[in-house]
């Protein structure tokens, strides 16, 4: 016991001495205090209390603020480009779902309003005499323009929509190959499909402006809503073809032709966010321009008797002319414009042989 007390003693004694030995203020053992409320977002000091946390670091490199770099690209400061994920997310959702959706609704409409109109035939007997439509050229350039259409349409549905309808069926090694394919023929062809383009305006402007008898075709769509209606006398080109030239092939095409190249070459200077800026724009104007074409399609096919074969062979009877272009059909009666544009052919009023 006497041992234990002497040792307790000797134990206080040393302390005294250390506490004796210690400057007069805050504790030795106590840090001095740190002010962070001046600079919360400081890495430093976050790292005084906080070790290892680094979302001030991440926060800045997330940040559209650029840092320094050596790269010469115009984004190189930029570590992290948050608007590809709101892009990611605006093609797989809404873009994605809303143009399938859009499309498909397109395609019930023309096939209710096949079941309701059907064909389109011509009221009157064929005269076998004929007039020409449309020469070689104006038709050539309308096919090798349909043509291109016909594959950037296709080209950019399964780059759209393949993931969701084409891989499931064909599989990731099969799939992979044809989005690739798609994509690089979409690349090339769309130059080609732009060349066209300002030839068929050059071709067909002429007989594509506007004129007040327009509005009233317009006004009663031709009068293709009814079953028994006549319809609306126009010339060359009715209100409806007038529309699609100047809304589709113009607007639309001029956009999706200039978003277009802003995506084929993207060595002049663009930002990702202006590169995804230009895909919204060209698929939106795409797929307007897409649908306004099946209906041109529908119509050029089986939507009316007689059209089809004026853009294969460039000629129609006399009776469609003046039914469903009755004051191109007296212009030429007049001659104000000449029935036959393009030598040599058949001669005018004679019957072609049909195959």
């Amino acid at each position: 016991m006497k041992r234990a007390m002497q040792t307790l003693a000797l134990l206080l004694g040393l302390w005294a001495s250390v506490a004796t030995a210690q400057p007069q203020g805050a504790p030795a053992t106590q840090a001095p205090p740190v002010d962070l409320s001046a600079s919360r977002n400081d890495q430093a000091a976050r790292q005084l209390v906080q070790p290892l946390n680094n979302a001030p670091v991440w926060r800045a490199v997330n940040s559209p603020s650029l840092g320094v770099t050596n790269l010469p690209e115009h984004e190189g400061g930029n570590l992290i480009n948050s608007a590809g994920q709101d892009w990611r997310l605006l093609r797989n959702g809404p873009v994605t779902m809303y143009g399938g959706w859009w499309l498909v609704a397109v395609l019930l409409a023309i096939a209710a309003f096949y079941l309701f109109r059907g064909e389109i035939r011509l009221k009157g007997a064929p005269t076998g005499r004929l007039i020409e439509r449309f020469t070689l050229v104006e038709r050539a350039t309308h096919w090798l323009n349909a043509a291109c259409f016909v594959v950037l349409a296709l080209t950019g549905i399964v780059m759209l929509f393949g993931k969701y309808m084409l891989l499931p069926l064909f599989g990731y090694t099969l799939f992979s190959i044809l989005a690739i394919v798609s994509k690089t023929t979409h690349n090339f062809v769309g130059p080609l499909f732009a060349a066209t383009t300002i030839a068929m305006f050059l071709i067909f402007v002429k007989d594509n402006l506007p004129r007040a008898y327009d509005l009233r075709w317009l006004a009663k769509a031709g009068g293709m809503l009814s079953r028994r209606g006549a319809e609306v006398p126009s010339h060359r080109f009715n209100g409806g073809e007038k529309l699609v030239f100047w809304g589709a092939l113009v607007l639309l095409g001029v956009i999706a032709t200039v978003t277009g190249f802003i995506l084929d070459f993207p060595n002049y200077g663009q930002t990702r966010v202006q590169m995804q800026g230009a895909w919204v724009i060209h698929v939106t104007a795409a797929l307007l321009f897409i649908a306004v074409i099946m209906g041109h399609i529908y119509i050029g096919t089986i939507g009316m008797q007689g059209a089809l074969d004026a853009m294969k062979e460039g000629y129609v009877d006399e009776t469609w002319a003046r039914e469903h272009h009755e004051y191109w059909y007296e212009d030429i009666k007049a001659g104000r414009i000449p029935a036959q544009r393009s030598a040599p052919g058949p001669a005018v009023g004679d019957a072609r042989p049909r195959a």
